[in-house]
This record gives structure tokens, C-alpha cells and sequence, in this order.
């Protein structure tokens, strides 16, 4: 038998009733489809509420002594998967299961358990409209009692459980500590669960099924019908996810990228679309010399001008230690023989205002300091653009016809990569011009 593959869908995918049956139609289509990832159901439309949400809503209620109101979300919630259930003309009675919840609520279990349950009940309707063995996701991932992630206790428990079944559901986004206590990813996490399983199995592939036809070069709300990314490698999906390319959790890539295990994203709703797929590494040229660009707005930047400061020993070190006091992470370093730009994320300087005090009279009593906001970056990411002759000079060409200016420029050890820093005013049109540049002119 060749090796299996893992599913995943999400909440788009889940919505309804007949949101189910496409995923039953994409699982049953190909018999290597074995292990299924669910998410929570998400909107239906675009005023529509995630369940995931409604039950955050409703746990907040409980905890607030708000029994009443909670007790109304459930009810809804409930009916929320009962039209599911009714849809699929399943023999499947859930009271039980929200008895149980609806005590655990009022016993305030956690916000991590309630928010868990939207997956639990995806995963036992789907095995019952599959006929398929369901597995608690609480039995098959593990967090430690810390509850940091337990990649080795997982990975062992998924590999006993999974390999004597055939088949079988298991719900994402969530895990049990030790003793029991739910413990859930980050939101969207439940691509994390579809990737440790796709790990722990040996996958051929790792379905990643939602309401897009895989990845795009650009945002299509700034750039009118991108161009398809057919295939990308796991560094450049990194860095564009890292940038705000969010088809996909960052964190989802790691235990596939160990075991060089391609993930192919697909849409539920065009199920012949090939998509995208994320491969370990490319042996063919790419067919452009970019593979996407994405950013982000909404940074600072923390100019620092000190004459002779290259002969300070230590000099830049003192400063970012005081971010590292305040567990802050420093996007981006551009420096001079006496000057240097740190790049930090807006909020920091609002959470934290004492950092700006620290770094001002106990480093720079002698520097001048300068702090400049409303910043946007956006990298520009491609294979293709290793050892690439004037590459770097086409992006600011591109931006300088466009009437763009930079303020930050920085270009990965890798070559991978070029990152530039605009006003976030000129961020649209930026990506854009690079864009034209790169997709439609070559």
C-alpha cells in the first residue's frame, strides 16, 4: 500500500451541512485519504459569527456570571450543529454532549476547553458521516504540565494509535496536558494538529483543504487577479508567511518540513484546482523570478545616530538588551559606521513606554535618538532570485517610477529574500509596482 494521506479542512470548508458533504466527496474520491483533520465550523456568510468565536462568547458569560446569556449560546450553538446533523440525515443524538459541556461551562473548565469543542463536534459528525474511527485529539496530543508543546510524547502517541486504524478522524487545534486539561494551539492551530499527524504517519502528502485555490503571488485586494504560485519551498512559504501570507499557520510547516513532507493546499469549493504545493526543496528553475511578495503595516523605526559608536564595544548590544528585558522582538536591523535603525512593531512603544525612557538616558545620553512610526514592510521572496543579477535594482527601479520612497532596505544572508520599508501610505502602491515589475513584465 503506498503511503497514506492526511486531510485537513477548514472552518470554511466545515460550515454547513453541505460544506460537509464536499469534504466527504474530496475523502472518498481518493481511497489515500485516511486521516482527517476537522476544524470548528466557520461563517456560513459574510455577517455570520465562527463557532469558535460563539463559544469563547459563551464561556465568557459563564465566567462572568452571566448563566442566563450562556446559556443561550449554547442552546444556539447546539442548534448550530443539530442543522449540520439534520443536513447530513445522520442518526446522530449530541444531548449528551452538551450536557456535559454545559456543566463543564459552568464549572469554568477553561477557555482552552471550551474553544476545543468546536473541533470535537466537527470530528464526531464527520466520523459518523464517514463511518470512520474518531480519536480525541485529547488522547494523541500532548502538553507538557508547563504547557509548552511535547513534540516527542505526541509524535510517540500518534504513531501507537493511528497505525492500527485504517482510517480515522482527529479533531485539530487541540491537545491535553498530562493530567488531562485541555490545552489548545494558537488560533488556526488545527493545521498544526493535520501537519503532526501527517508527521507522525509518514504522509505522502499533507492535504491542507480551505476556500482558496492555494497560494497567490500578491494579495488580490491590492493586485487585481495575481498570478497562482504552482509549487513554492518550504524557506519561501516561511518568510511570506512570516510577512502576513496567512492561507496557512507559520507554525504548520515545521513538522512536515522535517520529515520532506509536501503539503498541497486545495480549495473545498474548486476540488480540481491543483493548488498550491509547498515542497522541501525545488530541482527545476522556477518559472519567475519571485515567487510572491506580502507585508506588513503598522511598524516604527528607531533611529539612533552616535559618533564613533563602531569603536563602542558593546554599544548596539546595551540597546537591544533593553528590548530583550521587555521580551520584545527587534523585525529588523539596519546599521552605519556611527548610526543604526532598529524596526519594531507599533504597539511596543504604547505597551512598553518606559523603553523609550531607558534607551534615551541610561545609553543615548550622548546619541541622538529619533523615533519614527507609521512604517510598512514588504518582502519580496523567491528561489529564483539567488545569484540573480539586478534583481535588488529592478524592486527599486520598480518603486522609484512608482514615486515611492525608502526608508528601509535589507536583503537576507540567503538572497532569498529583499525586505524594504515604505510609508505604509505608499504600501498599496509599492506591491503593486513590484508586481508589474516581476509578473507581468517578464
Amino acid at each position: 500500500m503506498s503511503k497514506a494521506k492526511v486531510v485537513k479542512f477548514g472552518g470554511s470548508s466545515l460550515a454547513d451541512a453541505n460544506q460537509f458533504k464536499k469534504a466527504a466527496e474530496i475523502i472518498r474520491a481518493d481511497n489515500e485519504r485516511r486521516y482527517i483533520i476537522p476544524s470548528a465550523p466557520g461563517k456560513r456568510f459574510k455577517e455570520d459569527v465562527k463557532v469558535t468565536d460563539m463559544l469563547y462568547a459563551c464561556y465568557d458569560a459563564f465566567t462572568e456570571n452571566h448563566v442566563d446569556e450562556g446559556h443561550g449560546l449554547l442552546m444556539q450553538i447546539e442548534e448550530r450543529f443539530n442543522a449540520i446533523i439534520d443536513g447530513l440525515n445522520l442518526d446522530l443524538d449530541i444531548g449528551d454532549e452538551f450536557a456535559q459541556i454545559t456543566n463543564d461551562f459552568e464549572q469554568q473548565l477553561g477557555r482552552d476547553y471550551a474553544a476545543s469543542r468546536g473541533e470535537y463536534l466537527s470530528g464526531l459528525i464527520l466520523s459518523e458521516l464517514l463511518d470512520c474511527p474518531f480519536v480525541d485529539a485529547a488522547d494523541v496530543i500532548r502538553f507538557k504540565v508547563s504547557g509548552n508543546f511535547d513534540a516527542d510524547e505526541t509524535d510517540r502517541l500518534l504513531s501507537m494509535i493511528l497505525e492500527g486504524l485504517d482510517n480515522a478522524v482527529v479533531p485539530g487545534f487541540y491537545g491535553a496536558k498530562p493530567g488531562g486539561e485541555i490545552k489548545t494551539f494558537s488560533r488556526g492551530g488545527s493545521d498544526i494538529t493535520g501537519s503532526l499527524v501527517a508527521k507522525a504517519m509518514n504522509a505522502a502528502v499533507y492535504e491542507n483543504w480551505t476556500d482558496v485555490s492555494g497560494f497567490l503571488v500578491a494579495d488580490p485586494r491590492i493586485v487585481d487577479n495575481p498570478k497562482p504560485i504552482q509549487s513554492i519551498t518550504y524557506r519561501e512559504m516561511r518568510e511570506l508567511s512570516y510577512m502576513g501570507a496567512t492561507v496557512l499557520h507559520e507554525d504548520a510547516i515545521f513538522p512536515v518540513r522535517e520529515a520532506k513532507i509536501p503539503i498541497n493546499i486545495r480549495n473545498t469549493n474548486s476540488p480540481a484546482d491543483p493548488g498550491t504545493t509547498i515542497i522541501f526543496e525545488a530541482n527545476d528553475a522556477p518559472e519567475w523570478t519571485i515567487t510572491g511578495i506580502a507585508g506588513k503595516k503598522n511598524f516604527d523605526v528607531v533611529h539612533i545616530v552616535k559618533d564613533g559608536s563602531n569603536n563602542e564595544p558593546g554599544f548596539l548590544f546595551d540597546v537591544l538588551m533593553i528590548f530583550q528585558t521587555a521580551r520584545v522582538n527587534v523585525e529588523h536591523i539596519a546599521t552605519g559606521i556611527d548610526t543604526f535603525s532598529l524596526v519594531v512593531e507599533h504597539d511596543v512603544f504604547t505597551e512598553h513606554p518606559w523603553i523609550e525612557g531607558q534607551i534615551r538616558n541610561n545609553i543615548c545620553d550622548t546619541a541622538e535618538m529619533d523615533i519614527q512610526c507609521c512604517l510598512a514592510l514588504i518582502a519580496v521572496v523567491g528561489r529564483g532570485m539567488i545569484g540573480q543579477r539586478g534583481t535588488a535594482a529592478r524592486i527599486f527601479n520598480a518603486l522609484c517610477r512608482a514615486d515611492v520612497n525608502i526608508r528601509i532596505i535589507d536583503q537576507g544572508a540567503s538572497e532569498l529574500n529583499i525586505i524594504v520599508g515604505v510609508d505604509e501610505s505608499d504600501f498599496d502602491k509599492a506591491i503593486k509596482a513590484i508586481y508589474e515589475e516581476f509578473m507581468v513584465a517578464e
